[in-house]
């Protein structure tokens, strides 16, 4: 897959910087061909479908022709639903994000029309909007065309779908002839053209057809997460899945430092490869990689272009790629050579609706999962272990050893089971080093056993109960629900149980926490 860098663009380095700023590197197919024909000043027919990054490949040449000194709408941009103009506005906000006097407005039906006409009377240079609700304020004439440069038809084969012919052919009629017209759709029906014919100039067409991928030897995992809770749930993966090679994708160059810098603090051997690195240096992070000495690759969709290992085992997508095409390129790194592979990746929030994209493109099964608790690491661990030792016992001559434990516990009187629990206990903690030593005694906070009681210094009479304190320390800790203990609520301050393993985590992850907009301040308990 070619790529193109947006710095070879002729654009605002505001714009240049934003998208740096995003941590895009190069363009995705439909943006290196769409971009330089718009910024041309040509009209555009763009077939492509959602996910492809054509938000951008519309919203940059938008942005470089607004002229930030006149307050009046210069572009209109035209969405099928509420939900994709909001989305819409807000990819374009974050281009638009060191051009300061820019003002993007999105409108639709369901918000307050008085709201939006105050918005629009403060001046602003981009709308985005629904057939419907634009068509709205042109009846009220407060919205005024008369120094709109560019109009966008976002899904323009949705909003036929949907009943909007009308609709848009009166906004076209009322904006200057005078003007750029790109169209976007997904697929080009017979009433698309007829519109292309109408309202465009000798429009260039641009295509993204991209083939079918399959992906038959890789299963197909995917994670809900929060933000903040991703380097977690990918550590707990690496450690119950323990793959011996595995490529972790990030957005940015920025993501992938960030990153590294968590996997090292946690004591995985892990580098990173993106596009501010020297070729040298690229050289010798693949070369540690593909000997074995780095286990975990961290890498922008750029970079990760000289990657050809054959035995990767997993994938994980730390980050949704922005286009589903490289999703397809993204976990082709492992399955290969007749092996089999998996690819994990983590969604927040509404990227739930680009992945059903991915899905549909793929034609394949990606498999929601639950996020692995402490336990299921543990568990996993102690698998891992007896499976050693039972490989230990059936090839090793172990009667040296036997007879070691064997006076070791005549001279302690302690029983054979005492000892290999306490060895178990001692493996677990070391396989778990970046945990090791770090962890504080609690003592006896009069908790049951194997969990540590935490005094919080908030209760009934602040109107808290006992959910909005499960949902904190979850939510904050990363940690299941599940995993926490007995809740007892008093008028002013509350006690909560949590497993011992986890305490110093759940602390930590309290500091400057608020419950329902209130600041609380968590503490080990002091023993009743």
């Amino acid at each position: 897959m070619e790529t193109v860098k947006f710095t070879e663009l002729d654009i605002r380095p505001e714009i240049l910087k934003a998208v740096a700023n995003m941590g895009f590197e190069a363009m995705s197919p439909i943006q290196a061909k769409a971009i330089p024909v718009e910024l041309s000043g040509r009209d555009v027919i763009g077939q492509a479908q959602t996910g492809t990054g054509k938000t951008a490949a519309f919203g940059i040449p938008i942005l470089q022709k607004i002229d930030p000194k006149l307050k009046k709408p210069q572009a209109i941009v035209l969405c099928p639903t509420r939900e994709l103009a909001i989305q819409v506005a807000d990819e374009i906000r974050k281009l638009a994000k060191y051009m300061a006097s820019v003002k993007i407005l999105p409108i639709y039906g369901g918000q307050e029309i008085s709201k939006q006409i105050r918005s629009l009377k403060s001046g602003v240079q981009i709308i985005i909007g629904t057939p419907g609700r634009m068509m709205d304020h042109m009846r009220r004439k407060t919205v005024k065309f008369d120094n709109i440069h560019t109009v966008v038809l976002d899904e323009a084969d949705e909003m036929l779908d949907m009943g909007f012919r009308e609709d848009i052919e009166t906004i076209l009629n009322g904006v200057p002839e005078e003007r750029q017209t790109m169209l976007f759709s997904a697929t080009m029906p017979k009433p698309i053209m007829e519109l292309a014919k109408a309202y465009q100039t000798e429009p260039e067409t641009i295509k993204v057809i991209r083939k079918e991928l399959t992906v038959p030897n890789i299963t197909q995992y995917y994670y809900e997460v929060r933000p903040k809770n991703k380097s977690e749930v990918l550590s707990r993966l690496l450690d119950i899945y323990d793959p011996k090679l595995s490529v972790v994708f990030c957005n940015t160059k920025k993501g992938v430092d960030e990153l590294v810098a968590d996997l090292k603090g946690r004591g995985y051997f892990a580098e990173g490869l993106h596009g501010d690195m020297k070729q040298t240096m690229r050289d010798r992070v693949m070369h540690r990689f593909r000997s074995g000495k780095t286990d975990i690759l961290v890498a922008t969709d750029v970079a990760a272009r000289g990657i050809d290992v054959d035995d990767v085992d997993a994938v994980f997508n730390y980050d949704l790629p922005q286009d589903e095409e490289y999703y397809v390129h993204r976990i082709g790194r492992t399955g290969r050579a007749g092996r089999t592979g998996m690819a994990f990746s983590f969604v927040v929030g509404r990227e739930v609706y680009k992945l059903k994209d991915i899905r549909r493109y793929c034609k394949a099964k990606i498999k929601a999962q639950p996020i692995p608790s402490i336990n299921d690491v543990t568990e996993t661990r102690v698998e891992k272990i007896f499976d050693r030792i039972d490989n230990y016992i059936e090839d090793q001559n172990l009667n040296k050893y036997i007879s070691m434990v064997e006076d070791f516990v005549n001279e302690k009187d302690y029983t054979a089971m005492d000892v290999a629990a306490a060895f178990l206990a001692e493996i677990l903690g070391t396989a778990d080093g970046r945990d090791a030593g770090n962890k504080e005694d609690f003592g006896d906070t009069g908790a049951e056993e194997g969990m540590v009681r935490l005094f919080i210094n908030i209760g009934k009479k602040q109107g808290i109960r006992p959910g909005n304190i499960l949902g904190a320390i979850a939510g904050e800790s990363g940690i299941s629900g599940n995993l926490v203990g007995t809740i007892d609520m008093y008028d002013k301050y509350t006690f909560v149980e949590v497993p011992r393993e986890v305490a110093s985590d759940v602390l930590e992850a309290m500091k400057n926490v608020k419950i329902k907009g209130k600041s609380v301040n968590v503490e080990p308990a002091n023993r009743k």
